[in-house]
């Protein structure tokens, strides 16, 4: 499941704390459309207790983390510095993350596994993420996400070496 990231709510108390707008209105909308994937995944899946479990877990953790930052953490600039840093390891591990496909691909000669549109939204999120923390001069948002461009110009020599083969059926159906 993948449920509600801790980068939106993360970042969205980074926005919150330094006053970025564009940071809060992005993020509430991300965290608001993951909190209805959760319920909409949680109304149709047959292992509701597990879900659950999953679910309560991550907002303990969450808890957790919002009780270190805004209760022991009294520093406001302390606090950004360790909150841009906590944002940054959590959206640098999103971006590393469809690499670990990395070693199936190759060993098969496939990139089946990969999402060719998934990719393009990856590369121009992380470009204009990157940007603007370029023209904000915050390294905590542009140094997070060129791992984001990397790993999509990789994905892309990987669909130029290893293209994926057309379905069949699908050809078949447009004849």
């Amino acid at each position: 499941m993948r449920g509600l990231h801790p980068c939106n709510l993360g970042w969205l108390s980074y926005g919150a704390l330094k006053g970025d707008g564009i940071l809060i209105v992005v993020n509430t909308v991300g965290a608001a459309l993951q909190t209805l994937y959760i319920l909409a995944y949680l109304h149709y899946c047959p292992r509701k207790r597990v879900v659950l479990l999953q679910t309560a877990t991550l907002l303990g953790v969450l808890l957790l983390g919002y009780g270190y930052f805004w209760l022991l953490v009294p520093n406001p600039e302390a606090r950004l510095q360790q909150l841009g840093l906590f944002c940054s390891v959590f959206t640098i591990s999103m971006y590393l993350s469809p690499l670990a496909d990395l070693a199936k691909v190759i060993q098969t000669k496939s990139t089946q596994c990969l999402s060719y549109p998934l990719t393009i939204a990856t590369l121009l999120t992380s470009a204009s993420w990157c940007l603007y923390g370029f023209r904000l001069r915050d390294p905590y948002i542009m140094v997070s996400n060129f791992p984001g461009i990397v790993t999509s110009f990789i994905r892309f020599w990987l669909f130029w070496k290893y293209p994926q083969e057309q379905d069949r059926n699908y050809w078949l159906l447009q004849t």
